[in-house]
């Protein structure tokens, strides 16, 4: 890694126009109390992109209980590292220590077995800080004193080149925390960056280290991965870099089996486009719906056995649905899982077009939800055309053009065969022999 390269104002498009308000109030106050005062992280990374930044955060030589002394509008947060959070009505500005690298044998440095860091209150200077980050392009420090950026790893160069680079070893640096796997994973498909080739390299080989990370955080994590907008090259990032099987084994076991072209790998991408378009478009998205698309393929599969050993649709739905409880190592919480079981339960009821049935369907209240879920799954190739197309017009049209469509059933004949089910073949009528009289 290069040395300190300062980047002068003139020489980068990092504006003070760009940054927000309160992040700008942190930095001049620290400088006032005469701490030196960084923005670093992603607002720096994303202002020098033409992006907008989600946040911004700020480094710091000052204590943490010294930022506290500073903001009367600040809370102290983290037993893995101290943060302080400086309040501004609805904004939150994170400053962060300078961190160091600790001695050997520190009692503010906690290691497991594996190499992972369980805690680490250790301060050290600006360049320390620097070599503590995870990647190049994050360690940018933009500084309110003369508004150069100082760069002590090679993130200008990485950024100019699109590279997304680990800083250090990765082998060690994914050990010490293999979150760290996720978000490359994350950051490249959000930057449109490729992955250097030992950062990438090392993903493969240390994936089942996710294994080690509680469900809490890996479903924080996989909101991150999904609900950022770039849910689609996500998930093809995922699953080549061997990371998603770890986070949805039973969902990777059917797409291995079904093939890259098969249903549900197919019926994924589709959720993720979507998802991405209506989070551009502004549109609000839920995490149950996502998560009832990532756990379909199992769940499918699961009332295909039961049906195929005799149990009754209905039964084999409501069973698979709660199956997949077990399948999933990222589960959403509870109040998510209610309205996915919902979404797979109410499927098999679209095949059922009586106007009676298909009149109580639509006033469910779930009824949308399950009728989007619908149309991925008819983009799949899971469903007929005819049901998907009759379902749209149906539910579309108003009161009495309603009640009329709902006498015509769709052609062909709507119920598309349950997984696993087959249709009883109808027996020939006897012949009479020639001659015999009617009965």
């Amino acid at each position: 890694m290069p040395g300190l390269v300062i980047v002068p104002r003139a020489e980068h498009a990092l504006s003070r126009s760009a940054i927000a308000a309160p992040a700008l109030k942190v930095l001049y106050r620290l400088k006032a109390a005469h701490y030196q005062a960084f923005l670093v992280g992603g607002g720096v990374r994303d202002v020098l992109l033409g992006l907008q930044p989600k946040d911004f955060d700020i480094a710091t030589n000052a204590l943490p209980e010294e930022v506290r002394a500073t903001f009367s509008n600040c809370r102290l947060i983290g037993r893995r590292f101290r943060l302080a959070h400086v309040h501004f009505g609805g904004h939150v500005v994170e400053v962060a220590t300078f961190r160091g690298a600790g001695a050997e044998g520190d009692d503010a440095v906690v290691v497991d077995d594996r190499g992972r860091v369980l805690r680490d209150n250790v301060y050290g200077s600006l360049e320390e800080d620097a070599w503590r980050r995870d990647f190049t392009v994050n360690a940018l420090y933009y500084s309110i004193e003369d508004f150069s950026i100082h760069d002590y790893v090679g993130g200008m160069a990485d950024l100019q080149n699109r590279v997304l680079r680990l800083i250090g070893d990765p082998w060690t640096r994914y050990r010490e925390d293999p979150v760290r796997m996720l978000r490359a994973v994350r950051f490249a498909a959000k930057l449109g960056f490729s992955l250097e080739a030992q950062t990438a390299r090392a993903l493969a080989e240390l994936s089942a280290l996710l294994t080690d990370i509680s469900p809490a955080r890996l479903y924080d994590e996989s909101l991150k991965l999904l609900l950022g907008g770039h849910a689609a090259q996500t998930f093809t990032l995922l699953r080549e870099h061997g990371l998603f099987g770890y986070l949805f084994p039973a969902t990777e076991a059917v797409i291995r089996r079904e093939g890259e072209q098969g249903p549900t790998a197919r019926l994924l991408h589709r959720a993720m486009l979507d998802t991405d378009q209506r989070i551009a478009e502004g549109k609000p998205v839920t995490p149950a719906f996502l998560f009832a698309a990532l756990g379909w393929g199992p769940v499918r599969d699961a009332v295909a056995t039961r049906v195929a050993a005799g149990m009754a649709l209905p039964q084999a739905m409501v069973e698979a649905s709660e199956f997949i409880d077990a399948a999933m190592p990222v589960l959403p919480p509870r109040r998510f899982r209610a309205p996915m079981q919902e979404i797979w339960r109410l499927q098999h009821r679209f095949e059922s077009t009586t106007p009676k049935r298909a009149k109580v369907l639509l006033s469910h209240p779930r009824f949308r939800a399950a009728y989007d879920f619908l149309l991925l799954r008819g983009h799949a190739g899971e469903i007929p055309d005819a049901l998907r197309e009759w379902w749209t017009t149906v539910q579309l049209a108003p009161g009495e053009e309603q009640d009329a469509l709902l006498q015509q059933p769709p052609q062909p004949l709507a119920a598309a065969p349950a997984p696993g089910k087959r249709r009883r073949r109808r027996r020939a009528p006897r012949r009479r022999p020639e001659g015999a009289a009617a009965p």
